[in-house]
């Protein structure tokens, strides 16, 4: 069994990863001591564990966490995952990069993030829900509209949001649709919320494009992970006249150059359960689909995909990370010396969290907007922080993903200073 090195291990460590691009931009911020040590450690960390009696009769204890890196800016705000390899240095990396993130798009949250340690594929439904209702019932005193407002992310959907908020809302004695978003729409959910992280992607991809001076119909994407962002992501895109030329997913890849039929190739997926065997395709190995020859490479899985090892074959011009921490700190002075144009996860994939805060306005308010002006306003606030980057980059000689970083951190620390330091 082929064992990593500890400079791999120390390289694929999510919280090492985030650790040191505070780091470069505090540095480059002038960041006094004490704010930098305010600033990059989180606010609280939670463990708990769960019994649940399983459907066979066993009793199993499963181990979850929610961190909340700040609330300086406003509730703590993130997903929950359910995956067997959640670690507590994952989630504390997740949990940071969501206060940078809210921070880039200028929306009034913090940082929150949560897992719990199961294997989804192997459990029920029933058992799905026992572990949903156990875990909120433990962090109960953690979160709520003001506090922390969980929402759907790895192997998390819309139902386990509905299991949360009610069981929330059975514990306080009356509904409370703001504790979480990501809901049914029947449930207090937001019209445009299932799009929004892909619709994020494609609108600051666009912009992009403006650099290069490339039209849609010229540039050529692969998208990598094929779930909800990736799909959405790649079914908006060909929308709007893009060459999807090929789709990675954890089982094989699909290429044709002449462009993917993206709603026939989620069809096929929904039909067989894999995007290979796509008539309109040619199935590729995986591996090396990463590297083909291309103008976008959308990044819209997990972490880690593009390291120190395999960065120095990415052939793209724009590199969107749709997913959360795809790029390793290591890797990111080799995509800067290949001068690949990289659209940072903290800002390429905040759509997500942008119209989690419609949501959460929406359900405060009890007055919900259409689809069309949610779409407006993710618009508007993606151009808007696309440009602030892009500009803050060049003023101040750095990548973009250390200017979203600069600015992000900027605002955060703004906050701690007006607020000043309780004692």
């Amino acid at each position: 069994m082929l064992v990593e090195s500890p400079s791999l291990e120390k390289e694929f460590n999510p919280w090492l990863s985030a650790e040191a691009r505070f780091d470069e931009a505090a540095n480059r911020l002038g960041l006094d001591e004490g704010l930098r040590k305010v600033l990059n450690m989180p606010a609280r960390e939670i463990t708990v564990h769960i019994p649940v009696q399983l459907d066979d009769g066993r009793i199993e204890v499963f181990t979850g966490y929610r961190v909340q890196h700040s609330i300086a800016r406003g509730p703590a705000k993130g997903g929950i995952r359910f995956a067997p390899d959640v670690t507590l240095d994952e989630i504390r990396a997740l949990a940071a990069w969501m206060t940078w993130k809210c921070a880039v798009v200028n929306i009034p949250f913090g940082g929150g993030k949560g897992g719990v340690i199961c294997e989804p594929s192997i459990l029920s439904n029933a058992e799905l829900e026992k572990i949903t209702r156990r875990y909120t019932a433990e962090i109960l005193d953690f979160i709520g509209p003001e506090r922390d407002v969980p929402a759907p992310d790895v192997n998390t959907n819309e139902q386990t949001m509905a299991w949360i908020m009610d069981t929330y809302s059975m514990h306080v004695r009356h509904t409370v649709t703001a504790v979480v978003t990501g809901k049914p729409l029947n449930l207090g959910g937001s019209r445009g919320r299932v799009e929004a992280t892909g619709r994020g992607c494609m609108i600051v991809t666009q912009q992009a494009l403006k650099q290069f001076r490339l039209d849609p119909s010229d540039t050529r994407v692969v998208v990598q992970g094929f779930g909800n962002v990736g799909s959405m992501a790649a079914k908006l895109m060909a929308r709007a006249g893009f060459k999807i030329v090929a789709v990675i997913e954890w089982d094989g890849a699909v290429y044709n150059p002449h462009g993917l039929d993206i709603p026939a190739l989620i069809n096929h997926r929904q039909e067989t359960g894999s995007i290979t065997g796509f008539r309109e395709a040619e199935d590729i190995d995986r591996r090396d689909a990463m590297f083909l020859e291309c103008d976008v490479l959308l990044p819209a899985a997990r972490e880690n995909v593009i390291t120190s090892e395999n960065a120095d074959r990415i052939r793209c011009k724009i590199l969107c990370e749709g997913a959360n921490g795809p790029t390793t700190y290591v890797a990111d002075s080799i995509l800067q010396d290949k001068k690949i144009f990289v659209i940072p996860d903290i800002l390429a994939n905040a759509g997500g969290v942008t119209v989690s805060y419609f949501e959460w306005v929406q359900d405060r308010q009890g007055f919900f907007w259409n689809e069309q002006l949610v779409n407006g306003r993710l618009e508007e606030i993606m151009v808007n922080s696309f440009r602030d980057i892009v500009e803050y980059a060049d003023k101040h000689g750095v990548n973009n993903r250390i200017a979203a970083y600069m600015v992000a951190l900027d605002r955060v620390a703004f906050a701690i200073k007006l607020r000043g330091i309780y004692a």
